[in-house]
C-alpha cells in the first residue's frame, strides 16, 4: 500500500476547516491526483472545544503548536494561523530545521522572514510553499514560479487585497462616500473590525514583496514598498474618474528598473490609482483579486479570481501539499536563495506617466491661479482641469486635474511648491493613471 502524507495542522479557522472539509469531500480525485492519500494525523488551535462546523475526533491534539513537527510521524505541516512572528515564526522554523516541509498561507511572515525559512529549508531539503498567501485561491504563484520560468518578466502588477477592492468598487457604484461604505463592508462581515492593513495596503504590500521576489529573483524587501491606502479617496474623486474614462483601484506594482547610478534596482508600490476602462484591471470587482505579469515572451498574463475565503484559500493550501506529495519541492522563491539578489529601491522621479491631482482648498478668489502657478513653476502640463462647487458647508471646493505625460518628479516637486500654502485645506491625493 502506498504510503500516506501525514499531515499536521496548525489553526482551525476558516481556512483550516476548510482544509478538513476539502479533503474529506475530495478524497478520491485529491489521492488520484497527489499518488497517494493525504492524511492529517494531528492539529492545534486555540480552542479545543469550539465548535467549527467540522469533526476533528479522529486527529491528535497538539495544545503547544510549535510542537507539532516534532512528532516523528509527520511529513508537512501547515500553518494556518497567521502573524508574523510569534509562534506561528516558532513553528515554522522548527519545521524546517527538522527537515520537514512546511504548507503557508501567512503572507506576513513570508514578506518578513521568507528569505529565512527558505534557506533553512533547501539547507534541511525540505518543501517551503506558499500559494495560498498570496490571492487566496488564484494560482499567481505557481504561475509565476512555473508556468513563467522560461520568461523575463518585465512588469507584475495587480489588485491584491479584496476588501480595498470591494470598498472602491462598491463606492462606483453606491455614489457613497469611503466612511460609509467601509462602515458597511464590516457590518456585511467584507472588512475586519480592525480594516487597518487592508485600506492602508498593507496587506496589498505583503503580497506584492512576496511576487516582486519570485519575479524578479530578488530577496524580499517589504521594508522598501512604498505604500498609501484608500481613506482619503473621495465619492468626488469617483465620479471624476468616471467622467475621464477611469475607474480607481489600489494597485500594487513592481518593476526592475536600472537606477540612474547604473545599479539594478527593484521599485515596490501599493497605491490607489486610476485605471483605464478598456484595461483587464478595470473589470475587476468586489473581492476579487487579480495579478497581471508581463513576461518578455509569453505577453501579457492575467490571474484572476476569489483572493480570500475558505474554500479558495483551502484549494490553494491543498494543492501545494499535492505537489509535495508527488516529490515535486524545487527553491521557494523560483531560484536558490544563494542566487537571490538583494536588489536597492528604484529612483521614481524619471518615471513618465499622466497623473490625477485633487485638491481640496479654500473657497476663495485667486486660488486656481496658485494652483496653476505651481504646476507652471514645476514644469508639469495640464491636459484638463475642474474646479467643483463647494464640498461642504465649511466652505471648501475640489479642484481636480489630470497631467500629460511627464515625469513624476515634476509633479512631486509642484505638490510641493505648495505644500504651505494657506489654500490648501488637506494635502493634494495623487493618483497615477495606468497604462491601458
Amino acid at each position: 500500500m502506498v504510503k500516506p502524507l501525514k499531515i499536521a495542522l496548525a489553526g482551525l479557522g476558516t481556512v483550516g476547516a476548510g482544509v478538513i472539509r476539502l479533503l474529506e469531500a475530495n478524497a478520491a480525485l485529491v489521492t488520484a491526483r497527489a499518488g497517494r492519500p493525504l492524511q492529517i494525523v494531528s492539529v492545534s488551535a486555540r480552542d479545543r472545544n469550539r465548535d467549527r462546523g467540522v469533526d476533528i475526533s479522529a486527529y491528535g491534539w497538539v495544545d503547544d503548536m510549535t510542537l507539532l513537527a516534532e512528532d516523528d510521524a509527520v511529513d508537512v505541516v501547515v500553518e494556518l494561523v497567521g502573524g508574523s512572528d510569534g509562534p506561528a515564526l516558532a513553528l515554522a522554523r522548527n519545521t524546517v530545521a527538522r527537515g520537514k516541509s512546511l504548507v503557508t498561507a501567512n503572507k506576513a511572515m513570508i514578506a518578513h522572514h521568507g528569505m529565512e525559512l527558505a534557506t533553512a529549508a533547501e539547507a534541511s531539503g525540505s518543501a517551503l510553499k506558499f500559494e495560498a498567501a498570496v490571492a487566496g485561491g488564484v494560482p499567481v504563484v505557481k504561475g509565476l514560479r512555473e508556468g513563467t520560468a522560461a520568461n523575463e518578466i518585465e512588469h507584475i502588477y495587480g489588485v491584491l487585497n479584496g476588501t480595498a477592492n470591494y470598498i472602491l468598487s462598491t463606492m462606483e457604484e453606491s455614489g457613497a462616500d469611503f466612511a460609509t461604505t467601509l462602515s458597511d463592508a464590516q457590518r456585511l462581515g467584507y472588512a475586519e473590525a480592525d480594516p487597518t492593513f487592508d485600506v492602508e495596503g498593507v496587506d496589498a504590500a505583503h503580497k506584492l514583496a512576496i511576487l516582486a521576489s519570485i519575479a524578479f529573483g530578488a530577496k524580499t524587501d517589504f521594508d522598501a514598498v512604498v505604500c498609501e491606502g484608500i481613506a482619503r479617496v473621495r465619492a468626488a474623486d469617483i465620479a471624476q474618474a468616471d467622467a475621464l474614462g477611469y475607474v480607481i483601484r489600489l494597485i500594487g506594482t513592481a518593476d526592475a528598473e536600472v537606477n540612474n547610478d547604473g545599479a539594478r534596482a527593484l521599485l515596490q508600490e501599493v497605491k490607489p490609482c486610476l485605471v483605464p476602462k478598456g484595461h483587464p484591471l478595470s473589470h475587476v470587482t468586489g473581492a476579487t483579486n487579480a495579478v497581471v505579469a508581463e513576461g518578455n515572451f509569453s505577453g501579457r498574463l492575467l490571474f484572476q479570481g476569489a483572493g480570500a475565503g475558505d474554500g479558495p484559500t483551502a484549494s490553494a493550501v491543498v494543492a501545494d501539499l499535492i505537489d509535495i506529495a508527488r516529490g515535486e519541492a524545487g527553491p521557494a522563491f523560483s531560484v536558490a536563495t544563494s542566487e537571490l539578489t538583494a536588489l536597492p529601491p528604484a529612483e521614481v522621479g524619471h518615471r513618465v506617466g499622466q497623473t490625477y491631482l485633487r485638491f481640496t482648498v479654500t473657497d476663495r478668489p485667486g486660488v486656481l491661479a496658485e494652483i496653476t502657478a505651481a504646476m507652471r513653476d514645476a514644469e508639469v502640463s495640464i491636459e484638463s482641469l475642474i474646479q467643483q462647487g463647494r464640498a461642504n458647508h465649511g466652505g471648501e471646493v475640489l479642484v481636480a486635474m489630470v497631467t500629460h505625460h511627464g515625469p513624476e518628479s515634476a509633479v512631486a516637486k509642484a505638490v510641493d511648491l505648495l505644500k504651505d500654502s494657506d489654500s490648501l485645506t488637506t494635502a493634494p491625493l495623487v493618483m497615477k493613471i495606468l497604462e491601458s
